[in-house]
Parts: structure tokens; sequence; C-alpha cells
């Protein structure tokens, strides 16, 4: 079935009578279809009904994580965003347990506690960055091939090395420090991303940020370049390219 005939069995998915798994089967494909299309609210509300009627699956329950966390893109209030992510974790906690060695389930984790720190104090962004870079090792060493966990380790490597030694000597003697970061790790991961999933445009322009912090700014033009040329494929997409957009004309 073809992702323009799901999105039409959607409302029907919605309507229908609720038989258990049966139901599940018929939901998540029109779930599926509707995150592909960056339906969010609908692509929720699809994957809550497929929970109810199969509870406690964890590919359901990092989907319905997913969509909370999108969400935050289609609000501008600071309190709504912090409240979404927060109940996207507690869903990526729930799937994480259930499938503790699922490298997609494991690394929403670690998206979770990043935008968790992105509205958190200090103390609060320092504990986050810890986790964030905990989950994403970890979910590199259960899938090596991973293109979404190199991307999210090399951008905690480039903006964790960002900070300047100021700011990482404050962190150290207040909140006891962060884990070493390195630029040239971040190049390193981001390049690998790129090579795995070449049509996403994230991984390119988040390759860029990573090129700028390693003092390497041709290579950064280009990559940034190469990201915008690219058609965005996820929720977040287009603010990585306004953010790429705004890293070129400064340059």
């Amino acid at each position: 079935m073809n992702l323009r005939l799901l999105c039409l069995f959607a409302p029907l998915a919605l309507a229908a009578p609720r038989s258990g798994a049966a139901d599940a089967g018929m939901l998540v494909p029109a779930g599926l279809a509707a995150e592909a299309a960056l339906n969010t609210s609908q692509a929720l509300e699809l994957f809550l009904a497929a929970d109810a009627a199969r509870p406690n699956d964890a590919f359901i329950l990092q989907k319905i994580s997913r969509q909370y966390s999108d969400s935050t893109v289609d609000t501008p209030d600071v309190s709504a965003k912090q409240r979404l992510v927060a109940t996207a974790l507690t869903y990526a906690m729930r799937s994480s347990a259930l499938e503790p060695d699922n490298a997609v389930y494991v690394l929403s984790l670690a998206i979770c506690h990043g935008k968790l720190g992105l509205y958190g104090d200090t103390r609060t962004k320092v504990e986050n960055a810890r986790l964030i870079k905990k989950y994403a090792e970890r979910s590199l060493e259960l899938d090596p091939a991973y293109d979404w966990a190199c991307h999210v380790l090399g951008r905690w490597h480039y903006e964790v090395a960002e900070l300047g030694v100021t700011k990482r000597l404050l962190v150290r003697l207040i909140f006891g420090g962060l884990p070493e970061a390195s630029p040239a790790t971040a190049v390193t991961l981001l390049q690998r991303a790129v090579a795995l999933a070449p049509e996403n445009p994230a991984h390119h322009i988040e390759l860029g940020f990573a090129y700028a912090v390693n003092r390497q700014p041709d290579q950064a033009r280009q990559s940034w370049a190469a990201g915008l040329a690219l058609p965005s494929r996820e929720k977040h997409d287009e603010e990585a390219k306004r953010r790429a957009r705004q890293a070129l004309a400064r340059k």
C-alpha cells in the first residue's frame, strides 16, 4: 500500500471498532503514513489509539514518544515545549525498558534529554548533556550503522567543544564538569552519518557546523549548501536549514 492510500485510510482507522491486536495492525501503518507526511498531530492520535489496542508494544511507545517530541515544532510556547518533551521522555523510557538493546529506542532517550536540556537551568543542562552522550554512545554501540546515532553523538561533540575553556572551567568547578568533547570527533561522526544517509539534509547541515567548530570554513560552507539543496524529510529539517542559512550569511 503506498503512502497516499495509507493517508486515505487514516481517518477510517480512527473510526474503526476496536478489536485489540488486529486494530493495531491497521492503526500503525496509518500512523507511519501520517508521520511520513509530517502530520504529527494525526500520527500521535493514531499511535495513541494503537497503544490502547496493543498496550506495552515498544515500537508503538517509541512512535508516541517521537510524535510528542516533534510536536515542539508546532508551538512557540516554551512551557508547552517542555511538557511535550517530558511526556516524550516518559514514553521513550517505557519503550527502552521493554527492549533495552534496540538502538532506536535507546537513542530516543538521548534526544529527549537533549531537548529537555534546552529548557532547564544550567544544572539540568549539564546533567542532560552527560545523559545525551551516554545514550548516544550506547545506541551507536548497539548499531554502528545507525546514522542518527552518529548524528546525535557528533552534534554533542561539537556543541560541547564549542563551550570554550572558560565556560567548561565554570561547569567543572560548579557542577563537576562534562566528558571530553572533540570537534574532530564530531566531524568524523557526522561524516559517517552523511555516508550512511546522504539523502538526509540534517546530516549535511550538522556536519557543516562541526566543520566550522573544527576551523574548516570552506568545508562548512560546502556542507551547508549541500544540506540546503536537499528536500526536507523530517519535522526539524526546516529549522536546521534556517540555522544553515544564518551561518552562511555570517561567513
